[in-house]
Parts: structure tokens; C-alpha cells; sequence
């Protein structure tokens, strides 16, 4: 019985790290209703910014977090303003063939500058680090992302419905021409909204390269989990997106218990239950 109670808290905590993965995902499609298809490989950049970071001035992957945050957001920022604003209107194929060419694009060039080989983070003890509650161990690392995930995901509600920034991102997302009319930019807003997403993509890529090894090709697995983890959750809802990674999570640890080839299928199939009983997703946003 400890066992199955293990498999889910660990499914639990790699929820946590899932979530990262879609948040982003969750706020750029909530404010503009773009799919990036590129999501997935601006997470992997970001492991390797941080680890060209942390070999560069020798320091913990987690203190370059800020380096990394910084430079991603602005990265979100120019990217928005000078390429995929030009390819945002009611034709959703523009923005999916720019960021798909995105995505071959850096994942040549991570190939190109870091070759083929897996590199890893070190973070030190944490790594290996555990507590004991009740029976059970609990890493220190995994705790630590599913904590760093509930911040940001609380964060990001925040911005979303108690600053003026998130009063544009609302705005734009309901009407653009009335907001436009109103005097909000609405590139600059969109610019803004990338930013951010950018920037909890940082954190999610720093997480990534301290919990696991990782390479230029694994880019659309990571697009995957949190596509699953934002549609399971529901489209736009930044909570939903969390019960999303949870679910997910919880669903390929206890696929991999049960047999360990089917850790990754179990997601997948928990998805495909969820999409069709709930087309919406569990928790799907409601406009007023």
C-alpha cells in the first residue's frame, strides 16, 4: 500500500514540474490565442542558457535563474514584437507554420553549439536530497518544483486579475478592437504577455536541467506534457493548468508501477479519457 501512496506523490510532485512546462502554454494562449508550437524547445534553450550561464560564472543553477528569467522574458518580448505579432488573426495557420519553423530553427542551433550529447545541471545535495513524512521519502528537489510551481501559477493569477498589466491582458483577450479603441497597444500588450510566458519558461528549463539530463531533440516531449497538462486543465485556466500536471503526473506514475513501459501511455490515455468526457477540460476558463 506505502508503494502505491509513493507513486502518487511522486506522480503529485512531477505534476508540479509538468504545470511549468504548460503555464506558459496556458497564458499565451488565454491572452492571444496563439499555439506555440516552439514551446517546447524554448524550454530546452533555456536549460542550456542556464547551463552556459552557471559554466560561465560558476554558480548554482539556481542563482542563475537570474540571468536566465531576465534574458528570456526580453527574448519573449522581441520575438512577439518583431515576428509573431505579424502572423496573430483569425487564420490560425500563420502563427503555427512561423513557430514550427521556430522551433527546427533552435533546435539546429542547439545541436550546432552544444552538439548531440545529454547535459545535465548540478545543483548539488538537493538533488539527492529527502525527507521522511510518514513513511514515505520524499525528494527535496521535487518538493522544492512543485513549491516553485504553486508560486508562479499563484503569481501569474495575480497579475492576470490584480494589475493593470493583467487588466490589458484581459482586455485584449475579450476584444482587441475595443481595447485598440480604448488605447491599449495591443502589440505591446501581446509583447508583455510573451515576456512573461518566457520567463516562467526559464524557470521551467532550469528545473528541467537540474531534475533530469537533457538534449537538442527533446524539445517536443516537453510541448506534449504541457499541451496535455493545459487541455486536461482546461484552455486559459492558469489553476486548471496545475490540476492538469497533477493529473498527468499522478497518471504515468502509476502506469509505471504498474508496468514500466507504460509510464508515458498512461499519460497519454488519462488525456485522451479527459478530452473525451470533457471536451473543455476540467476547469476551463469562463469569460463574464
Amino acid at each position: 500500500m506505502i508503494e502505491w501512496v509513493s507513486a502518487v506523490t511522486q506522480g503529485v510532485l512531477l505534476g508540479g514540474l509538468y504545470a511549468l512546462f504548460a503555464a506558459g502554454l496556458s497564458l499565451i494562449f488565454g491572452v492571444m490565442r496563439l499555439v506555440n508550437i516552439a514551446h517546447g524547445d524554448l524550454i530546452v534553450f533555456a536549460a542550456y542558457l542556464g547551463l552556459s550561464t552557471t559554466m560561465t560564472f560558476g554558480i548554482n543553477p539556481f542563482l542563475a535563474l537570474f540571468v536566465v528569467v531576465p534574458v528570456m522574458a526580453g527574448l519573449g518580448y522581441i520575438l512577439q514584437r518583431g515576428l509573431l505579432n505579424r502572423t496573430l488573426g483569425e487564420d490560425i495557420l500563420p502563427p503555427l507554420l512561423v513557430t514550427f519553423g521556430l522551433s527546427v530553427i533552435l533546435q539546429n542551433a542547439l545541436l550546432e553549439g552544444y552538439t548531440a550529447d545529454p547535459r545535465k545541471l548540478s545543483a548539488g545535495t538537493i538533488e539527492t536530497a529527502s525527507l521522511s513524512v510518514g513513511g514515505l521519502s520524499v525528494g527535496v528537489l521535487p518538493l522544492l518544483t512543485f513549491a516553485i510551481a504553486v508560486a508562479v501559477i499563484a503569481g501569474l493569477q495575480w497579475v492576470f486579475y490584480s494589475t493593470s498589466a493583467g487588466r490589458g491582458f484581459r482586455a485584449v483577450s475579450d476584444n482587441q478592437e475595443i481595447a485598440q479603441i480604448m488605447g491599449l497597444n495591443k502589440a505591446h500588450v501581446f509583447g508583455l504577455a510573451m515576456a512573461l510566458a518566457l520567463a516562467v519558461t526559464a524557470i521551467a528549463g532550469i528545473l528541467l536541467g537540474v531534475r533530469t539530463s537533457f538534449d537538442p531533440s527533446i524539445g517536443g516531449g516537453r510541448l506534449i506534457f504541457g499541451f496535455e497538462a493545459v487541455i486536461i486543465g482546461g484552455l486559459g485556466s492558469l489553476w486548471g493548468t496545475l490540476a492538469g500536471g497533477i493529473i498527468l503526473g499522478v497518471a504515468q506514475t502509476i502506469g509505471g508501477k504498474i508496468d514500466p513501459g507504460w509510464q508515458l501511455l498512461s499519460g497519454h490515455i488519462a488525456f485522451l479519457a479527459v478530452l473525451a468526457i470533457r471536451p473543455n477540460g476540467l476547469f476551463p476558463r469562463v469569460d463574464h
